[in-house]
Order: C-alpha cells, then structure tokens, then sequence
C-alpha cells in the first residue's frame, strides 16, 4: 500500500525524527556519484540506538558494480555494530517518490523486514510503504537452516 502526501511525511513516534532524516538524505543525494543515469539519490537510515546511517548512490562504469544508496547507508551502520533499523528516508529528484530497487529491498529485510519507509522528492512529494509490503516474501536466514 501506498500513501502519497505532499509537504511533511511524519507521524507517530518517528515523527520527530523524518525531518532530521529527509535533511540528511537530500545532504547524501547531493554527494552522489551517478554520470551515467544522472539519478541521484541520498538515504538516511534511522538505528535503533537513535544514530543515523547515510548514503548516496555511487555508480561505476561497470554497471553491476554500482552501489546505490539506501545498501551505502545500511553499511555505514552495519560498519558501527548495529543490526536494527526503525526507519529509512530516501531523496530523489524524480518527479515522484521512488522506492528502493529489488536488490536493496532484500539488504534491508536481513535487518528490518518490517521498515518503515518514507520516499521524498525535492517537489514536496513523498510516500510511504512498508518494506513487509514491497518484499512480502523475502529470502530470510531462515532458509538456511538445513534439517
């Protein structure tokens, strides 16, 4: 399910908190490496210790070896220890607010199955999924365990 608004996207108990993130994701877009989509985008990943990863996407020449933002800001908490998200902000300039890509969407269920994930653009637009929504079947450890 989608939910579209125009101007701030908070609410509940992370409220408080999507501005600071929205802020820290446009900062991580405008550090973004992309010369070759023009596709700039900054995310910002809320811990569950109140800290905050950020990212930017980071394209390569070898098109494969590209690392987009949202996985970037899941390791740069990952690199400090921590395993378990509340929230994701991601800022684009796309006309309308842009979930993350297939391949992020399974990085972050390995932390956060559940996350809360708000998507804004420089317009004002943004939207909000649940990433239990966007990938309702993920590949989790579970499936490795051998009987």
């Amino acid at each position: 399910m989608t939910a579209r608004t125009r101007g701030a996207a908070g609410g509940g108990k992370l409220g408080a908190r999507v501005d600071e993130l929205r802020d820290a994701a446009f900062a991580a877009l405008e550090q973004a490496y992309a010369p070759y989509s023009s596709f700039r985008v900054g995310a910002a990943i809320l811990a569950d210790d109140g800290s905050v990863g950020v990212g930017c996407n980071v394209e390569n020449a070898s098109f494969p070896a590209g690392m987009c933002a949202e996985r970037v800001a899941v390791g740069a908490l990952a690199t400090r220890g921590l395993r378990r998200f509340d929230l994701l902000v991601i800022a684009t300039e796309a006309d309308s607010p842009t979930p993350p890509c297939g391949l992020c969407r399974q990085v972050l269920a390995e932390f956060a199955p559940a996350l809360p994930i708000i998507s804004v653009t420089r317009s004002g637009e943004a939207a909000r999924w649940s990433l239990a929504d966007l990938l309702p079947s993920p590949f989790t450890p579970s499936f490795l365990h051998h009987s």
